[in-house]
Order: structure tokens, then C-alpha cells, then sequence
């Protein structure tokens, strides 16, 4: 059975910082790309990061030089570091994996207040 758990979300001021991470549990994280969406309210979910099995990174345009997505294999974790946050920043983070599937977590909430 997989299963994704995010945490590390909270109210942060503008120009602040966070830490996300994703816990995976079941056989899929070590050769699977993983990423981080976002939902914010009334909007779509959109990807904000992803990381190859490789270690190969992607980022949206709107948090290049500011979000850090990073994984380690040993602890089956995905982590995404965000700096310089924006109230616009202020969403539900996912987790997300596909295998075959999509695999998502519930999500943690991420608030920038400005």
C-alpha cells in the first residue's frame, strides 16, 4: 500500500521560510519522480517541483531561485525548501508520485501573510 504524508506547513510571514517534507511509505520512491503541487483557493492544482530518480530537478517559473526540491532516498522523503515566500505562495501543498497511477497526499497548508 503507498501513502504520502506531507508536513511542515504553517503561517509564515512575507520574505519567510519553510520546509515541506513528504514521507512515502511502499515500494515506489527510489525510481519514481516525485513532486510538489500546489492549490491555492479558486485556482487549479499546478506543479511547483519535481525530482527524477536521478536527481534531476524542475521548477515553475514562479518559484525558480526560491523553492528547492530534494529527496533522500535512504529515509524514502521528499522535501521541498522554500524561501523569499509570497502571500501568493499560500496554498495546499501535494505530494505526488506516479506508478502506474497518480499517488497523492492530503496536503499541508502553506499561508504567507503579507
Amino acid at each position: 500500500q503507498v501513502q504520502l504524508v506531507e508536513s511542515g506547513g504553517g503561517l509564515v510571514e512575507a520574505g519567510g521560510s519553510l520546509t515541506l517534507s513528504c514521507a512515502v511509505s511502499g515500494r515506489i520512491f527510489r525510481s519514481n519522480t516525485m513532486a510538489w503541487y500546489r492549490q491555492a483557493p479558486g485556482k487549479q492544482r499546478e506543479l511547483v517541483a519535481s525530482v527524477t530518480s536521478g536527481g534531476s530537478t524542475g521548477y515553475a517559473d514562479s518559484v525558480k531561485g526560491r523553492f528547492t526540491i530534494s529527496r533522500d532516498n535512504a529515509k524514502n522523503t521528499l522535501y521541498l525548501q522554500m524561501s523569499s515566500l509570497k502571500p501568493e505562495d499560500t496554498a495546499v501543498y501535494y505530494c505526488h508520485a506516479r506508478h502506474g497511477v497518480n499517488y497523492w497526499g492530503k496536503g499541508t497548508l502553506v499561508t504567507v501573510s503579507s
